[in-house]
């Protein structure tokens, strides 16, 4: 069974940092990928401004991009942790 590919992003938010952009944490030895706590700020920033009045279509792309961002997070999290926990079976 071929694993599969890696979702391709089409582009990052304008405002995503190039440097402190995505924290690593070791979780039972397995490495958990996930956004800085600039990038967390800046979603809830986005989402607060979303409930009170509807945001400009940069906005809504920015915080369009964020959730790429985010799904291509959790693939790498779902990939490592599965090749880590089934070292021997390679697919997803």
């Amino acid at each position: 069974m071929t694993p599969p590919l890696l979702p391709n992003l089409q582009s990052l938010p304008a405002t995503f940092p190039l440097e402190g952009a995505i924290s690593i944490k070791l979780q039972e030895g397995i490495p958990i990928f996930k956004a800085s706590n600039i990038v967390q700020n800046r979603i809830a920033a986005l989402l607060a401004k979303q409930e009170i009045s509807p945001l400009h279509p940069q906005e809504e792309q920015e915080l369009d991009s964020y959730e790429e961002i985010d799904d291509y997070l959790s693939f790498l999290n779902r990939l490592a942790r599965n090749i880590l926990q089934n070292p021997n079976n390679q697919t997803v």
